[in-house]
């Protein structure tokens, strides 16, 4: 009888810990249109973003709440973005850049992504309009 020799135990991945930056949310809080998340990207795939990244949520709290799945487009400090006809500029001063992805809509998990509340809080309600319209650019939300 031949047997298979055991392989060595694969020692378990280490958990990525939260920076304190991100603090969690507590169970009653639910994210809601217009706020700006962290959230975690990971697993990403190909040129998807990874890691921690803010998010503007576009879908509303009742939603995100009752599913658990929020809606939204992905933020990014990269200054790459700054020529991008698709990056809405939405920094708060030459120390603070970010850019909302119009053209990266994701839903995610967010309680199993370890969703928390961002220090900004909310976009500006200018904000949130033009990243709304620069995704219907895109896919053109209408029932034409």
């Amino acid at each position: 009888m031949v047997t298979k020799a055991a392989r060595p135990a694969q020692p378990k991945p280490m958990p990525m810990p939260m920076p304190a930056a991100y603090k969690v949310a507590s169970r009653s809080w639910a994210p809601d249109r217009g706020d700006v998340i962290w959230i975690d990207c990971n697993p990403q795939v190909g040129r998807e973003m990874r890691d921690m990244h803010p998010m503007a949520v576009l879908s509303p709290k009742a939603f995100n709440a009752r599913t658990g799945i929020v809606i939204g487009l992905p933020m990014t400090s990269s200054i790459s973005n700054e020529g991008n006809p698709f990056a809405l500029d939405v920094s708060r001063g030459p120390e603070e850049r970010s850019f909302v992805l119009c053209h990266q809509p994701k839903s995610f998990d967010w309680r199993q992504r370890r969703a928390s509340p961002h220090p900004w809080k909310k976009l500006a309600s200018g904000e949130l309009a033009a990243a709304c319209d620069g995704l219907n650019d895109i896919i053109t939300l209408t029932a034409n």
